[in-house]
């Protein structure tokens, strides 16, 4: 089953992404010793928020993280915070990349940044890569361990830990609800829905913390990176972006947005991000009952947490589309963002109507 050949890689840089690499050359030597010759740098180019690049030195493998030009919601993107944090969780959840340095001088390349260790494994996009081939078996085993990943995250004591500081914890639930609300409103255009009723319906039915947690806000099979010896173990969780102290149902929730299963419809497949729906992967409600299981969770409401995460997901969409909607991206793979955020929004209340 392993092989060298299944590592994600990196592919040359979209015109509209670069930078000056002679900047970041020299303003990293000046910080990390050792650094051999000119770097050879490469993009990653299926991420649609925050850049991400590759430093191949001659003597190491680093990746750089900055965030994309254009209009941007003011509390994303946000290169301190994410650095911040994965160097705070790091000592407690191994799977975080190490951190080797912070940029906020905007005179290299314009924005701040930061740079850290390449985890080189295989991470699975909206189908297994050529080569790999999993059983029935062997699926749900690696489903099993990624749910655990989220788990043993959502265990970590926060205060023995001295992770306090990520956060503000309570209140959670209603910050995200007001805020993913704002930003949706302000990133709207012409051909999307209003969402106005979602919206509603969710500030009516904000429930309290369940507890307050280190989450991850993001977590799916793309930002999990699995060994190329045993493509069954997970060695690296990436795309720390929106990681903070808050309710791990929410987690769970935006987690699920992303998790399309086999009986799913066309459209939903459509725009599917991870292998979710091959036999062997548990359903959402599976998913749901064996983290809830584990956990000791038992929420009155699942509906609003699924909800959530769904309009969560609409509002980033449409955030993206935004910029290509306004020609400050040239991707050509937004431009049909807002038929997502569309559906997203439907989909919300088909589920809202059976409550």
């Amino acid at each position: 089953m392993s092989s060298k050949s299944l590592i994600d890689q990196p592919r040359h840089l979209r015109d509209e992404d670069r930078f000056d690499v002679q900047a970041v050359d020299a303003w990293l030597k000046a910080r990390v010793a050792g650094l051999e010759g000119t770097p050879e740098v490469e993009q990653f180019s299926k991420g649609a928020s925050n850049l991400t690049y590759r430093l191949r030195y001659a003597d190491r493998d680093l990746i750089l993280r900055r965030p994309p030009p254009g209009t941007k919601a003011k509390s994303a993107h946000n290169m301190v915070r994410e650095h911040d944090v994965q160097k705070a969780l790091k000592p407690v959840y191994p799977k975080v990349p190490a951190m080797v340095a912070l940029c906020t001088d905007d005179s290299v390349i314009g924005c701040d940044f930061y740079v850290m260790e390449r985890i080189e494994g295989i991470i699975l996009r909206a189908n297994l890569p050529p080569g790999l081939e999993l059983s029935t078996e062997q699926a749900a085993t690696l489903c099993r361990r990624a749910i655990d990943g989220l788990i043993e995250l959502h265990s970590v004591d926060v205060e023995a830990a001295g992770l306090a500081s990520l956060g503000k914890g309570e209140g959670y639930n209603r910050r995200q609800i007001d805020g993913w609300s704002e930003r949706f409103r302000r990133a709207r255009t012409w051909n999307v829905f209003k969402g106005e009723k979602v919206m509603r319906w969710l500030d009516a039915n904000v429930p309290e913390e369940v507890g307050i947690r280190v989450i991850h806000g993001d977590y799916r099979f793309d930002n999990i990176v699995l060994s190329a010896e045993d493509p069954l173990e997970i060695i690296g969780v990436l795309d720390w972006e929106l990681a903070t102290l808050g309710d791990p149902l929410m987690d769970l929730g935006n987690s699920l947005a992303y998790w399309v299963q086999a009986d799913d419809d066309r459209f939903l497949k459509g725009f599917r991000r991870q292998p979710t729906h091959i036999p062997g992967m548990m359903t959402r409600r599976e998913v749901v009952d064996y983290y809830c299981d584990r956990m000791g969770f038992r929420p009155d409401n699942w509906a609003f947490y699924e909800v959530y995460g769904l309009f969560r997901l609409a509002a980033i969409v449409q955030q993206i589309y935004y910029r290509y909607h306004h020609g400050q991206t040239r991707n050509p793979a937004f431009k049909g963002f807002w038929k997502a955020a569309n559906y997203l929004l439907w989909r919300c209340g088909r589920i809202i109507k059976r409550q």
